[in-house]
């Protein structure tokens, strides 16, 4: 089965280019609490998507599903609603999926869920070292539809350099082994263009079948649209992006027995990264 590919934007043009070339969710990000704080001199994206986005994209979409990002769990202050009330609005609004980030610990998943209510399916973010340590408690709350492993916020957390040690290290491998035995359904981490990245994309895809993940986030250097002004630009960027995922996608499961040299590569191109920081 395809991977389900998800791309962060607000914008309802690039939602729809992005949907008509096969991307399987449209992602909101309405996350920006303690985010800046965590990442603060990272290059990462952050969103400040609202509400009134999700609408937007709710209303021009015909096939994707609608994966939104709240806020990690807190209480209503001056500058910010409570969580329930974000929530609720984002219910409301149409989120096909809400992705809860940065939790720390089950009670924080076990009232996201209950304020879902079964409205949206549930997707926790598990990004945080206090989430990894308690996975197992984490994975006996009811009601939890999906997973999805945050390996940027997660490695830094656990004090790594290259978000992909993750992958090396066993971490990764270790939570869907987990994550399969309760027989939840899980993602990790973003992947860029075929014949791009650091750590190629080809090996990461390799990486995504080997593990049993079935969905993956569009990186920013996929399509960063920002920085194109021609729609026209941006739909063939996605179309040929996506149809060479594709493609990739079959060649992996025609060949299956590449995942162990596959992991092998993966982990002395890790290591060379580290070992020049």
């Amino acid at each position: 089965m395809a991977i389900k590919l998800m791309y962060i934007t607000n914008r309802p043009e690039v939602a729809n280019i992005a949907e008509n070339a096969g991307v399987d969710r449209i992602f909101v990000d309405m996350e920006y609490i303690g985010k800046e704080k965590r990442q603060g001199g990272l290059d990462t994206v952050q969103s400040h998507h609202t509400v009134e986005d999700v609408k937007k994209i709710r209303n021009c979409l015909k096939s994707a599903e609608l994966l939104v990002r709240v806020n990690p769990i807190h209480e209503a202050t001056e500058e910010y609603c409570s969580s329930e009330e974000e929530i609720n609005a984002v219910v409301e609004a149409g989120a096909d999926i809400i992705m809860l980030p940065y939790f720390t610990k089950p009670s924080e998943v076990e009232k996201f869920i209950n304020i879902v209510g079964g409205r949206s399916k549930t997707m926790p973010l598990l990004e945080s070292a206090n989430a990894y340590k308690c996975i197992d408690e984490i994975l006996d709350v009811q009601g939890i539809d999906e997973l999805f492993i945050g390996l940027n916020d997660l490695s830094l957390d656990l004090g790594k350099k290259f978000m992909f040690e993750l992958l090396a290290d066993g971490t990764v491998e270790e939570l869907c082994v987990k994550f399969r035995r309760r027989k939840i359904v899980y993602g990790f981490g973003g992947i860029a263009a075929i014949g791009t990245g650091i750590l190629p994309a080809e090996a990461i895809l390799k990486e995504h079948y080997r593990l049993g993940s079935t969905s993956v986030i569009l990186s920013r250097s996929f399509c960063n649209y920002e920085a194109i002004d021609d729609l026209k630009v941006i739909e063939e960027k996605f179309n040929v992006g996506v149809r060479s995922l594709r493609s990739f996608e079959k060649e992996i499961e025609l060949h299956s027995r590449y995942f162990e040299k596959n992991e092998e590569f993966v982990k002395k191109c890790i290591s060379e990264v580290v070992n020049k920081r």
